[in-house]
């Protein structure tokens, strides 16, 4: 790996080397590394470009690492990549994206990925995209994620985005069983010309089961923002999504909601808010003696944690 790798896996993935364990690196379309053993098995599809994670049942407090760097323009990258989560298993999955682009033509990675939880089994999903070089072309994520949830299996979704994408469209769709538990964390910052566009949808269909869904979002510049979320109860259960954004300089922020009873036990909540940075907030951080601009940046980071 050379630098430029290394830079992308390191604010990705939290890597600085190729790890240990069960681990599958892709870079440009190809494989550049791959670990894993009996417990966390990674096979190449045989149809299409993509892998099946294969996480045996009763697995507890392992990790996976797939994370994709495009370091060339003119580039589209679709992969397709499903995870088999056994009944009790206990796992994190890394999935981070890095593109580097120093050309003026586009570069894209799009990763459908679908997950099958079996009974009582827990997923922490870790999610990163990150864009930067010095060319005028696009970097572009439009990445789709499935949730298959069996009965009291939870699901953990930590979705970032801060910096240098020029466009992506994130689409999420999940259904729960018998008190299946879903968790969301999103933060998005968008700055210049960006756009960004977050699409969920959730149908709570088992008894007890239950979904939270927390977007935190920054847009500055001319930026773009666009969340929206369809929630669906069809038996008794709960279902809350809560999108906080902070509008800067000429940027823009829509949310749209949509909650669908179909169960009279169902109970939904939406709760959006946008608005800029409260003048009291920069004051008091100047008077200990910040600037105006280390003040802003100081509530923007405390507000993304």
């Amino acid at each position: 790996m050379d630098n430029t790798d290394r830079e992308l896996l390191e604010t990705i993935a939290d890597l600085h080397e190729i790890p240990e364990g069960s681990f599958n690196i892709r870079k440009n379309g190809t494989l550049l590394a791959r670990g894993c053993d009996k417990d966390i098995e990674i096979v190449s599809k045989t149809d299409k470009d993509g892998i099946d994670i294969i996480v045996r049942p009763g697995v507890k407090n392992r990790s996976v690492h797939i994370p994709v760097l495009l370091t060339v323009g003119n580039f589209q990258d679709t992969v397709y990549n499903d995870f088999y989560i056994g009944e009790g298993a206990d796992v994190t999955i890394i999935a981070g994206c890095g593109i580097h682009n120093d050309t003026c033509d586009s570069a894209e990675h799009d990763g459908i990925h679908t997950f099958y939880v079996g009974k009582n089994a827990k997923v922490r999903y870790v999610e990163r995209h990150y864009a930067n070089g010095s060319g005028s072309g696009k970097r572009v994520f439009d990445p789709v994620t499935k949730i298959y949830l069996k009965e009291k299996s939870c699901f953990i979704l930590e979705s970032t985005q801060l910096g240098g994408v020029t466009y992506s469209d994130r689409k999420t769709v999940a259904s729960l069983g018998k008190e299946a538990r879903l968790f969301v964390k999103e933060k998005i910052m968008t700055d210049g010309q960006e756009r960004a566009v977050t699409d969920f949808k959730v149908t709570l269909r088992g008894r007890g089961s239950r979904a939270d869904i927390v977007s935190r979002s920054v847009a500055r510049g001319n930026s773009l923002q666009h969340f929206r979320s369809d929630l669906i109860g069809k038996n008794e259960c709960f279902g809350h999504v809560e999108c906080d954004g902070i509008v800067l300089d000429g940027a823009r922020i829509i949310s749209t909601p949509k909650i669908d009873a179909v169960s009279t036990e169902a109970s939904l909540v939406h709760e959006a808010a946008v608005g800029k940075i409260a003048g009291e907030q920069l004051i008091k951080l100047m008077s200990l003696g910040l600037t105006e601009q280390e003040a802003e940046n100081a509530v923007i980071q405390g507000f993304l944690s």
